[in-house]
């Protein structure tokens, strides 16, 4: 294991130093700001196992005592003979033992280790998080030049707010180029394509459909709206409201007022027995129209309120009413809490009162949602439209929002969501 400490007034530069000499292999085991600059210690060939074992500190050794001095020989009396003395011995130095544990204790290693080996990782997370952000931006600067209509498509699909996801899917079906003569049209044309709809026939015409989603959305409004509908072609007579909304203050006097207007019937049903015994009252009804409680996608009583709508009407086809001014995580939440009921389609609501269009396109299209009918307004039945044949001008008025927002995005957005998957 090869280190180095490295000097430079930046990170970044002490960074490309290391890279230039040490490869993109090279770790970084500490940095720091000292008075020169930016202090760096990297080291390649990196074995962590070695370098922790070298920071830890070892018991110390008692040192062994140093052998006595032979004492200085006895001088001989000038009147007597001198007998010669006995050579007198050196004192032995007693063998060195090990301590014992009682004696010192063992050392454990010091929380400076731990403390280090933590600040090395985040060292190493925030140099991958440096390089791959580099790796994004680099390659996204060489789609530039390789592929300039996927960039143009990308960026004028994130202008609209489309989720990167969507954007990246919708992109990678276009051709290298395009004999389009206002490439300007592609995503829109892209979006149109994609965005699928119920057939005009397949809409409200007859049977039993169940209106979902969480608080607010507009269920009971958008109810009211295909009763008035279908009353003005069909009249009232073969129409029936349901409401099972026991939770929400006023809710059933709501769709009771709509019901007297129209001159149709308005049945309620607590449970899924009720609503199974109600709907086979009304067997001879041609349109048969229910209104759910509002539930919020964490609401614990949401999955006992969708048990008993399967329970009581599994054959009703089930609308998922999407708040068009909502964000984007929480859309994809309705969908996947709802998902367990599997909408048939769903009706996109508030569309006038929403900022951008791009979050509600994008769950519908992610989710492979199909649209029934677009709401924007309040006006019953005026503001209640089919989605079939209404693609563009749902998609022009996507675009149109985001032209008055006249926000654009930094570089490194792009870079950072479609340079690594582009890359691939």
């Amino acid at each position: 294991m090869k280190i180095k400490r490295y000097m430079a007034q930046s990170m970044r530069a002490a960074l490309a130093e290391v890279r230039a000499e040490q490869g993109a292999e090279a770790v970084i085991l500490s940095s720091r700001r000292v008075a020169e600059g930016i202090e760096v210690i990297a080291a390649c060939d990196y074995d962590e196992a070695l370098f922790i074992g070298a920071t830890q500190k070892r018991v110390p050794t008692p040192p062994v005592a140093p052998a006595a001095a032979p004492a200085p020989p006895v001088a001989a009396r000038p009147t007597a003979v001198p007998t010669p003395a006995a050579p007198r011995k050196a004192p032995t130095p007693a063998p060195v033992t090990e301590c014992s544990a009682a004696k010192i204790p063992a050392a454990s290693p010091p929380t400076s280790v731990d403390s280090g080996y933590q600040s090395m990782q985040r060292e190493l997370k925030e140099l991958r998080d440096m390089l791959r952000g580099e790796l994004s931006q680099m390659t996204w600067n060489d789609k530039r030049l390789r592929e300039p209509l996927k960039v143009r498509v990308l960026e004028q699909l994130t202008a609209m707010d489309i989720g990167p996801d969507v954007a990246r899917s919708l992109a990678a079906h276009l051709p290298q180029r395009s004999t389009l003569k206002n490439p300007d049209n592609i995503p829109l044309a892209l979006l149109v394509k994609s965005l699928k709809v119920v057939d005009k026939l397949s809409t409200v015409s007859a049977g039993v459909f169940a209106l979902v989603g969480p608080t607010g959305a507009g269920k009971t409004t958008t109810i009211a709206k295909l009763a008035a509908r279908w009353s003005m072609q069909h009249g009232s007579r073969d129409l029936a409201l349901v409401s099972t909304d026991g939770y929400r203050i006023g809710a059933r006097e709501q769709l009771s007022t709509y019901a007297r207007i129209l001159g149709a019937q308005m049945y309620t049903a607590a449970t899924g027995k009720e609503l199974a015994h109600v709907l086979e009252r009304l067997k001879s009804k041609k349109l048969v129209l229910i209104d759910t409680a509002g539930m919020g996608a964490r609401d614990e009583r949401l999955s006992q309120q969708l048990s008993a709508l399967r329970l009581g009407a599994p054959k009703a086809r089930v609308f998922l009413t999407l708040p068009a001014n909502g964000d984007a995580h929480a859309l994809d939440e309705i969908v996947a809490s709802f998902a367990r009921i599997s909408p048939s389609a769903c009706i996109l609501t508030k569309v006038d009162e929403a900022a951008s269009l791009g979050a509600v396109i994008s769950a519908a299209l992610r989710h492979q949602l199909r649209i029934a009918y677009l709401c924007n307004g309040q006006r019953v039945p005026e503001d209640l439209h089919p989605a079939h044949g209404r693609q563009v001008w749902l998609i022009k008025s996507a675009l149109k929002l985001k032209e008055r927002a006249q926000a654009r995005l930094p570089d490194d957005y792009f870079a950072r969501h479609f340079g690594e998957a582009l890359h691939a």
